[in-house]
């Protein structure tokens, strides 16, 4: 994957009040659920006193972009590829200073919204990677808790495997565990079943995981509501992507 966290076009100003840096821009809607916490941690992770203190964004709930998952893994024709690239030129014409994308499984895609606009785009892949091999120096194993679409591409096990890290994903059995989780659970707006949640991740920590990555936007709506990130194994990407969206357009996380 290419370094798209330098991006290829300017960073946001940051010598001016903050009526001068331009907005951030966020392809939303993958999915709406997790859009809007994503939005909601920005706000909370901010450090700010007043309204004026937090960032600016663009925000394009994008809903009907197609099934990413069922793209990948070939259960659909419709590619959300050129639907993602649409919106980043969409959001790039408002004058963004840089692009982010909360949803895991759409970074696939990446390299085609890259392709697309010149301002940079921050991932919440190297994003979470780098955070995981700070979290444990010399990490050599993690688990991965995603989308079978984006366990199927590899985003997460290639870039770890760049550092040398192994990544180790559920059998097929808690795959279809994790799924029902996402799909008839969190995007149905019904309860979790928190203990089979838990349950998985137990059995990738005992494979050798020291982190498990929670790699997909659903899963960080699950953190949320049952305070996961008090375990320091968990380690999620939404949380992570706030965290460095946040820094990126010149703001201080709040401690």
């Amino acid at each position: 994957m290419a370094d798209t966290d330098a991006g290829r076009g300017p960073g946001p100003a940051t010598d001016g009040g903050p009526d001068e840096r331009p907005p951030v821009g966020v392809i939303g809607g993958v999915g709406p659920l997790a859009t809007a916490y994503f939005l909601q941690l920005v706000v909370e992770l901010t450090d700010a006193e007043r309204d004026q203190d937090h960032l600016d964004m663009v925000v394009l709930n994008h809903a009907t972009i197609p099934d990413r998952t069922a793209f990948v893994l070939g259960r659909s024709e419709e590619d959300p590829g050129p639907v993602l690239a649409r919106d980043a030129r969409r959001l790039e014409s408002f004058g963004v200073s840089f692009l982010v994308m909360p949803c895991n499984t759409a970074h696939h895609f990446t390299q085609q919204v890259v392709d697309a606009v010149s301002v940079p785009f921050v991932s919440i892949i190297d994003t979470t990677v780098e955070a995981a091999r700070e979290r444990v120096p010399g990490l050599a194993t993690v688990g991965l808790l995603a989308t079978a679409g984006t366990a199927a591409a590899g985003v997460y096990q290639d870039a770890f495997a760049a550092h040398g890290v192994t990544t180790v994903v559920p059998d097929d059995a808690d795959q279809a565990l994790v799924s029902q989780i996402i799909y008839e659970q969190v995007k149905a707006g019904r309860p979790v079943d928190i203990d089979t949640f838990r349950a998985v991740a137990g059995r990738l920590v005992e494979r050798g995981a020291s982190v498990i990555v929670l790699g997909c936007t659903e899963l960080s709506v699950v953190a949320v509501d049952h305070d996961l990130l008090a375990d320091p194994v968990y380690l999620d990407s939404m949380d992570q992507l706030a965290r460095a969206t946040i820094r990126r357009a010149g703001h201080r996380v709040r401690d």
